[in-house]
């Protein structure tokens, strides 16, 4: 009798990383490691021309030292201007905000009427490119004299610093739709409203948005230049009662924040204008 001897392989598991793990690695080496690296070479590069003793800026190391409390600490609070990193950005977006979103109605409202009607283009288009080549800070006396007080004095001045790009960037966008969408909104006889989510949105709203961005940068511009002349609780001030306390390391550790806010803000913004303008082409 012959015996069969059957012999077993067994495969070792393999691990899949799957497409998601896989789409998170490109990610990370397109989008993630160029700027860290970047950021790592101009940090040495900064750290070795500024550690000489007769340097006139600090090198990252000192900063960092100097600047451990508030960073650690960005929320403390001992009374009057004296307020930790966290609390003065805090107050600066928050006049921000009203500002800015003052001049979102207000630019979108005026640009679509300026985009709409020829008459209004010829008589408003003239003064916007006047008035928008005015500093920002410009403004700032006129408002102070005419509400007798800082806080509305610096939303007014980034309202009428963020308004300029949001109304030309609207204008430009309503005027630009195509003749064949107006001749089906009237064939389908579509109301104001309905012609504006329709039609106007869906077509204008690369533009608008391009707007929106210029805008929410500008706001951040000018509200930083804004507080270190109105001075109060905000991340100008800071950098300007810091400069007079000649702490330069302060000063470093707040222009890396206003860096960062500054781009959050645009990301934003730029996050919410790819959702509605995916959501209104989708529609």
């Amino acid at each position: 009798m012959t015996t069969t001897t059957r012999t077993e392989t067994f495969h070792k598991p393999t691990f899949n990383a799957g497409p998601a793990l896989i789409r998170l690695r490109d990610t990370l080496v397109k989008n993630v490691l160029p700027p860290v690296i970047i950021l790592a070479l101009l940090v040495g590069i900064w750290e070795m021309l500024c550690s000489s003793p007769t340097a006139a800026l600090p090198p990252p190391s000192q900063v960092l030292s100097d600047t451990w409390e508030l960073i650690v600490n960005p929320f403390y609070d001992y009374g009057g201007n004296d307020k930790g990193m966290g609390w003065q950005i805090l107050a600066s977006l928050e006049r921000v905000a009203y500002g800015y979103l003052l001049a979102v109605v207000v630019g979108i409202s005026l640009g679509v009427l300026v985009g709409q009607s020829t008459w209004a283009l010829r008589g408003l288009d003239p003064v916007f490119q006047v008035l928008r080549t005015v500093p920002p800070l410009a403004w700032l006396p006129i408002s102070l004299a005419g509400f007798q007080d800082s806080t509305p004095s610096a939303i007014f001045v980034i309202f009428i610093t963020a308004i300029w790009p949001i109304i030309i960037n609207t204008s430009v966008g309503v005027r630009n739709i195509p003749e064949d969408y107006r001749n089906v909104s009237r064939v389908i006889r579509l109301n104001g409203m309905e012609y504006f989510t329709r039609i106007m949105l869906p077509a204008a709203a690369p533009y608008i948005f391009s707007g929106l961005r210029i805008g929410v940068g500008l706001s951040w511009l000018a509200i930083v230049a804004a507080e270190m002349l109105i001075g109060g609780v905000g991340i100008g001030f800071f950098i300007w009662d810091a400069w007079n306390a000649s702490m330069l390391s302060d000063i470093v550790l707040a222009l890396i924040y206003v860096g960062i806010v500054g781009f959050i803000l645009d990301r934003i913004v730029a996050f919410i204008g790819n959702r509605v303008t995916r959501g209104t082409t989708q529609s």
